[in-house]
């Protein structure tokens, strides 16, 4: 399972942790010490609230729980990790949790993706986007090859995607990176939060394009 950090719940006798799901996206798994049930909710991309399944007792897992555990998780990357056992843990309420693809648990185990954790992670232990876009926004600045992108007029996400490459390569070491392996880091930054990670970095590039 890939999961953040374990928190626990002042709501209810639980703990909570987001994870990867197979159908797309981030979602939040509670479980009861209690009676031992699980349930999951997937993170809407746009709001970033809860999508509680119609099947999800909500005797057990009230709404606010869930909010609950989505506030106290947001911000934490991704990690891979063991299974959270507790004493007579039964399975979700009638909702199986999902796990990563192979691709998503190597992306999150990669260099890559720990070197950006390690290096734009607050004393809270959140992945900071306001670091991430502050340096990366600094390497654009000074890079002759984006000044060079900008004077043709390649697009936004083309600049964006070389500028992410490129820091990813200098971060890590790694020159074999293709932008297939940048994307889906990125979809993965994007995850911990509802919003973009390179939504600065993004506007700042589109300042650039109309100087």
């Amino acid at each position: 399972m890939i999961r953040t950090k374990i928190v626990e719940l002042s709501k209810l006798p639980a703990v909570a942790y987001r994870q990867k799901l197979t159908s797309g996206g981030s979602g939040v798994t509670i479980k009861r010490y209690d009676n031992g049930l699980a349930g999951i909710a997937s993170i809407s991309k746009t709001s970033g609230e809860a999508i509680i399944p119609a099947n999800v007792n909500e005797e057990f897992f009230p709404k606010e729980a869930f909010e609950e555990a989505i506030e106290l998780t947001a911000g934490l990357p991704y990690a891979k990790r063991s299974s959270v056992n507790i004493d007579t843990v039964k399975e979700p309420q009638e909702t199986q949790e999902e796990e990563a693809t192979e691709e998503e648990i190597a992306t999150i185990d990669s260099a890559e993706y720990e070197a950006i954790v390690k290096s734009y992670t607050n004393k809270k232990g959140e992945l900071s986007y306001d670091l991430i876009n502050k340096d990366f926004i600094q390497f654009a600045s000074k890079s002759k090859i984006v000044s060079e992108m900008i004077e043709n007029k390649a697009s936004v996400d083309e600049i964006r995607d070389h500028i992410v490459k490129v820091k990813l390569e200098s971060l890590t070491g790694n020159k074999n990176l293709t932008i297939a392996q940048t994307k889906l880091i990125v979809d993965m930054l994007d995850e911990v939060s509802p919003r973009s990670v390179f939504k600065e970095l993004n506007q700042e590039i589109k300042k650039m394009l109309s100087k």
